[in-house]
């Protein structure tokens, strides 16, 4: 199977990683809210630039003239996560692929959210993006490689899904829960710490 190379969905690449030197310093997280298609490039150009920033993407598979292909796509499309000063978003918006800048008020909610998001992709379990978040159960992972994520659960007739919202941008992504031992939380509050 054709496998399209995977390009840079973050910069720094261990962007979320804890032993990494303190990225945070006089930068803010800002959605960038992108023309259509253009969240790789936007990316290509922001790791040319050094300007941190993060792209989640999961593997896709695609037929084509009855040959499979597996391309990274974003999971969340039009969207991508810029941490910049007033400089750096500057050169962002200069690229002319950018149609419109969000602020992100609660910095901390959102660096919890990608963190999560990141580790759910990491796992390397089957993953699909979620648009319409219905409220459902609160729980933590306690065993198994997604140990300590906290998200909800949403039933559906193939099963149990495990869905970690990206809360600026009602938006997620879930997996099938399969053999994850879950606890329920008491409040909103407590699945933020």
């Amino acid at each position: 199977m054709p496998v399209l190379a995977a390009e840079p969905n973050c910069f720094p690449p261990a962007l979320f990683d804890p032993a990494t030197p303190d990225v945070r310093a006089g930068r803010s997280w800002w959605v960038l809210h992108t023309k259509p298609r253009q969240e790789k490039s936007l990316a290509r150009r922001l790791t040319a630039g050094r300007v941190p920033f993060y792209l989640p993407t999961v593997a896709r598979r695609n037929r084509i003239r009855n040959r499979v292909f597996c391309a990274h796509v974003p999971l969340f499309p039009g969207y991508l996560f810029l941490l910049a000063d007033a400089a750096e978003r500057q050169r962002g918006l200069e690229t002319r692929c950018v149609v419109r800048t969000l602020p992100v008020p609660d910095q901390e909610r959102l660096w919890h959210d990608l963190g999560q998001v990141e580790r759910l992709i990491a796992s390397g379990a089957p993953i699909d993006p979620e648009t319409n978040l219905a409220p459902g159960a609160l729980v933590e992972i306690r065993t198994g490689p997604l140990a300590g994520l906290k998200g909800k659960i949403l039933r559906e007739a193939s099963g149990n899904r495990f869905v970690v919202q990206v809360d600026f941008i009602q938006r997620g992504a879930s997996v099938l829960l399969s053999d994850y031992s879950l606890a329920a939380i008491a409040d909103e509050c407590a699945a933020l710490n």
